[in-house]
Order: structure tokens, then sequence, then C-alpha cells
């Protein structure tokens, strides 16, 4: 199948101005459109034009002919959500907004990318992580077809990474203050792998404690029904009894198994039909752009896009997605209480304590208080060494500011700073017991990575906030507050679309508690 764009994409360069939709808002446990209150079912597809690399990422809605192209093959199968993984907020994306607004597309935009999310293997949530989920919400809340926001996808993927779970959470909580603190009206959720042995905790940890740090919105990436399954055999019976009384809206964030092929994609009647229609809001069907896992609807040869079987095959089945709502207004929200926070035990290790919110304000304080600091010369490629080393030593008083553990909930007031900072309060932590022993003249080198400076609380503000942390680093700055700068370093490590649904890729440095056999070569003689 081709589609000719070329009137299409002229129509998108005729007006660059703000296209405006009805809004869809949220409910209870449902979408609705914001005027008349008719209920709103997700028909999405998940839309990210396949990367090069595994530290790069195209971004979909920054190239207007792009967007143009493909807009016919999406609303040709009904499509009026897409899902977004990866953006960059210093684009503009003006021009593709407001051409899937034109076509009636709404959008939910993931706030991480390929090269910039929590990494489930070594999660951390800093300052400039912050900054660019800050930003991401600022590039895309004033479109009134943007429904929201995801803070993560499938980190925390199987019981081998729970902690990361209190990561992503503190994310939730962070970005949606900041989307309350600029009057935007969005929402922030989750997208979660559809882990059965953890099913239950995760969905429960997203939605309990308080509604300031829980999901607006849940998001479950289910690959179940395969073939020409059933409401039973699939198991999405379960999902209905899980999840009807869930108190946000609950969809699929991805779905479409290919374990059997061709897909036949014969569970969107059961999805839209009378047996799930009243707790699921719908779903993004995996994915409109072909790669090496093969769930491509499209292939994109160079800028051409051709159709393939599972987009015949699907474009007959979502015609039977014709869901009865209901109007907002005769609409009685029933299920309003969080759930109860999972306990942590041997299978769930993710404490209901979260880590703190990134200051920035705190940060600099922090780092223009110390004499000790990493030196500018060091590539950011080396900290992991100087970390390990400092790490290795298994002296608490050296890590405490900038240690975290999900399970205890324990975390070091300066645990949310950027690394180098971070860094350099751990060498400064090492270099002030050192001087207190009588050993300092040496102590600030660290084979001439570290370096001394003047150090200065710069003010009483300042002053105010480190008395609060203390010497430790371990206690809380009233008032502390994040603010949005729209400014990012790379943190590899996002659980991203790739290979298959559930890939992720790894950070460049982890955090390990060994004792090195050999500090760094030339330096000075370390000391406990």
């Amino acid at each position: 199948m081709k589609f000719s764009n070329l009137a299409v994409a002229g129509a998108f360069l005729a007006s660059t101005a703000l296209a405006s939709v009805d809004e869809i808002v949220i409910k209870g446990s449902k979408f609705f459109y914001k005027t008349n209150g008719t209920q709103f079912y997700i028909r999405g597809v998940a839309y990210q034009e396949p990367a090069t690399s595994t530290d790069s990422f195209i971004d979909p809605l920054a190239n207007l002919s792009s967007c143009a192209r493909d807009i016919p093959y999406l609303t040709a199968i009904r499509t009026n959500t897409i899902r977004v993984y990866g953006v960059d907020p210093t684009n503009d994306h003006s021009d593709c907004v407001n051409a899937f607004a034109d076509a009636d597309i709404y959008m939910i935009i993931d706030l991480g990318s390929p090269t910039d999310s929590i990494n489930r293997a070594d999660p951390s949530w800093e300052l400039p992580l912050y900054q660019r989920y800050t930003a991401v919400i600022d590039a895309f809340a004033n479109y009134t077809n943007v429904i929201g926001f995801f803070a993560g996808n499938e980190v925390t993927n199987n019981d081998s990474y729970t902690e990361a779970s209190a990561f992503v959470k503190a994310a939730v909580r962070d970005s949606k203050a900041y989307i309350k603190q600029k009057g935007y009206n969005k929402g922030v959720g989750y997208a979660t792998a559809d882990a059965a042995d953890i099913r239950t905790q995760v969905a429960d940890y997203f939605n309990c404690n308080s509604a300031d740090e829980s999901v607006d919105f849940y998001g479950d990436n289910v690959y179940e029904w395969c073939g020409n399954s059933s409401f039973t055999e699939s198991g999405y019976d379960q999902i209905v009894k899980n999840f009807s009384s869930y108190s946000v809206p609950y969809f699929f964030a991805e779905y479409g198994c290919n374990t059997v092929k061709p897909r036949t994609f014969t569970n969107i009647d059961t999805m839209y039909g009378s047996e799930m229609n009243d707790m699921l809001n719908g779903g993004f069907v995996y994915e409109y752009f072909d790669e090496a896992n093969d769930y491509g609807l499209v292939s994109l040869v160079g800028s051409s896009i051709s159709t393939k079987s599972d987009y015949s095959a699907f474009s007959t089945e979502i015609v039977s997605a014709t869901p009865t709502g209901v109007n907002s207004a005769s609409y009685t929200v029933t299920n309003t209480a969080l759930q109860a926070c999972p306990t942590v035990d041997s299978l769930w290790k993710a404490s209901s304590t979260l880590p703190p919110t990134p200051d920035e304000d705190l940060c600099n304080c922090m780092s223009k208080s110390l004499t000790c600091v990493v030196s500018s010369s060091v590539s950011s490629s080396k900290y992991g060494d100087l970390f390990d080393l400092i790490y290795g030593f298994g002296v608490s008083d050296y890590v405490s500011g900038i240690s975290t553990n999900a399970t205890s909930g324990e975390y070091g007031a300066y645990s949310m700073c950027e690394l180098k900072d971070q860094l350099s309060w751990a060498l400064n932590a090492y270099y002030s017991v050192q001087s207190a022993k009588g050993n300092g003249a040496n102590a600030c080198d660290f084979s001439s990575s570290a370096t001394t400076q003047s150090a200065t609380t710069s003010g009483s503000a300042c002053s105010t906030k480190l008395a609060a942390v203390g010497t430790a680093g371990t206690g809380t700055a009233s008032g502390s507050t994040a603010t949005g700068t729209g400014s990012s370093s790379s943190s590899s490590g996002a659980a991203f679309p790739g290979a298959s649904p559930s890939a992720v890729f790894v950070g460049s440095w982890q955090l390990s508690a060994y004792i090195l056999t050999a500090v760094l070569s030339g330096g000075a003689m370390l000391f406990l």
C-alpha cells in the first residue's frame, strides 16, 4: 500500500500555528475528552524510527517530511494516539506535533531516551537526568494533543531489578511536582514489563503511599495473547481481575506477540469488547517501523514506506475497536483508594522511601564548600575508577553522602547531584579524614586526578542548606526544590525498544564493593 503525502505535507507546511484539539483528561480510572465528556480509548501505535546504534537515536517528531509521510498510514489504521520513546528537547517539534493534531492523533511521550534514562542495572536519579526530563516536559506540555509522559519503560523487568523502581518512582514524583509548579495539565505514568512474578508488586508500588508520588496512568507491555488465543488462555482474564479496581487509567503500553506468525491481532476484539472495555483504556500496538525484531507494521527503506502483512492484518482487526464507554458526567468514581505498598522481602527490594529530589542549588553549594575536588582535566570516563577506589576502602564516612540503598530507603543527600560533584564530595571526605589524622599533605592527589580549591559556602542560604545536610551528608535540606534548566548530560542505560521489547543498554560504570588490588599508578600513598 502506498499513500501520496505531497498534498498532506503541503497543508502541514502552510501552517506553523499551534494546532488545537480537545484535551484528554483523567477522571478516576478513565480518559475523557475534556469538552464533551466522551470516553477516550487509545487506539495506539508505538512510533519510533529505529536507531543506527545503541548510543544514538532518531527523534521522530523533528522532521515534518517524515511525519507527513507516516500520518496517512497511521490514520488509515484508525490510529488516534502514538507512543514516542525518545525525543531531543532541543529540537523544534511544532510542525510534527501540529501535523499529528491536525490528523486528530494524540501522543504519550517517554521522558527518557536510549542514551539518557534510568539504568535498571545501576539505577540513579540525578540532576542531569532530571533536567532532561523537565526539558522534555517544557517542550511538549503546551500541546493539547499531548496526553502525558512516561517516566520509565520496563526498568524493573524481573525480580533482579526491583530496587530500580524506587528511582523511577522518584522521577514520577519530581516530574509531577514540576508540572504542577509550571501550571501544566499533563499526566505522568510508567510503562511496565508484564513480569508475572512481580506484576502485582510493581503495579501496587507505583500506586501507593500518596497521590503526589504515584502515577497518573499505568501502561502495561503485554505480549500474552499469541496467535488465535482467548480471553482465558491468554491470561487477559487475570489482567481484568488484577486491575479492575486500579485507581488510575490502565492500558496496554505495548501489545502484539509475534511468536506465532503471521500476527493476526485477534486480541483486539477482546481488548475493546465487553469483557475488558470497562477497565482497559485501549493500547499501543508494537510497532510502526520494522527492525530486526520483526514487530513492524511497515518497512522503511530510505525515505519510502511499504506496508507489511502485519499492517493488513492489523487494519482488518482494528475496525472492531468500537468500545462502549461512559460519559464523564454520568461516571461516578468508586475506585479512589491507593494500593498498599508492597512489603520489602526476598522478592521485592524497593522501599517506599524514595531517593531525594535533585536540587541544583544544594549541589552547587556543596561543590563550592569542598577543599578537595576532582580535577577538571579528568575525563568522565575515568570517574568509575575513582569511585571504585573510594568505595573499595570500605569506609562509610567516605561515601555516606552519595550512597544509595533503595531496600533500606537510605540515600545520601548528594546522591542526586551530577557525578562530578558526587565524586568530589567523596574525595573531599577522604581528604578531610586524612587531614584530621595528620596525613593531609598528599591526601588530595589521587595521581593528579584531584586538586585543592578555596572552599566557600557562598552566603547564608548555602550555610543553612549545608548545615541541615550535615558533614556526613545524610540529612535533609529543608525546602529543597528542584529546578529544570533544560540541560542534560548523557547517562546511558535506558530501557528502550530495540532487539526485543525489553532491550536494555548498560551504563558506563557501576559502583563496586571490592577493594582494588592496586591504586592508581604513580599516586601518592593512600590511607584508610
